[in-house]
């Protein structure tokens, strides 16, 4: 019989990195770390897996105490686990990456963490390996981004091509072609034009246009080569 008593304990958390779009700008959802150590520095939202969770009802569990949302777009990203990430014990974190429309899920926020939704640009210094987790976030949501139109987990029921646009700009922290764009966007077939437009933001108005959400989930390979080199954007 295999004798565990001697082995080093190894505690498992998860940390879930939460991009929000609010019509104008990618952003990030943090909170301020509410004890020690580092206590009132910024920091992802996390917590320990329970015995009897699996790693990904955990993070469901940590995503619903801080926006109180449930079926979101979540996803598993990392295991972070060097011996020295954590001084206060031999911790491995499981990173999640979720992604949500902000204006839809902006009053459901726990006032309990102190959480605050950054620009990406202007994220504050973090505790531990957080920003690690955040770039490697960041770089996976580019590679899905140009392959899946899994953007639009991000968008309101109506958006505006300016709108999605700017989420495609900054995801990939670059200026692309307006017209461009307009076309590849529109090839897909999967966006329905509407008849009323924004006109908040001109005079002339930009038309709303909704995702075909049954063509959403048959064809869901339609923007293959959408950004065809990510990396040569940065």
């Amino acid at each position: 019989m295999t004798n565990h008593s001697r082995q080093n304990k190894l505690l498992v958390a998860v940390d879930c990195i939460i991009f929000g779009f609010d019509g104008q700008e990618l952003k990030l959802l943090l909170i301020k770390r509410g004890f020690e150590p580092e206590k009132g520095r910024w920091s992802l939202m996390g917590g320990f897996v329970q015995p009897k969770e699996s790693f990904e009802d955990a993070a469901t569990r940590v995503l619903k105490q801080l926006t109180g949302l449930e079926d979101v777009y979540m996803e598993q990203l990392y295991a972070f686990s060097n011996p020295d990430r954590d001084p206060t014990d031999r911790i491995a974190s499981i990173a999640y990456f979720s992604l949500i429309d902000i204006n839809k899920y902006q009053q459901q926020l726990s006032d309990e963490f102190h959480a605050e939704w950054f620009q990406l640009a202007k994220t504050p210094s973090l505790i531990f390996d957080h920003r690690d987790m955040i770039d490697m976030a960041r770089e996976k949501l580019q590679y899905k981004a140009a392959i899946h139109p899994i953007l639009f987990e991000l968008l309101p029921d109506k958006f505006t091509l300016p709108q999605l646009q700017s989420l495609y700009e900054g995801v990939y922290d670059a200026v692309l072609d307006k017209r461009n764009f307009s076309r590849k966007v529109l090839s897909t077939g999967l966006l329905v034009k509407q008849k009323e437009k924004e006109k908040e933001t001109s005079k002339k108005g930009a038309f709303y246009f909704k995702l075909d959400k049954k063509k959403y989930q048959k064809k869901f390979n339609a923007f293959l080569n959408f950004i065809p080199n990510p990396h040569n954007l940065k």
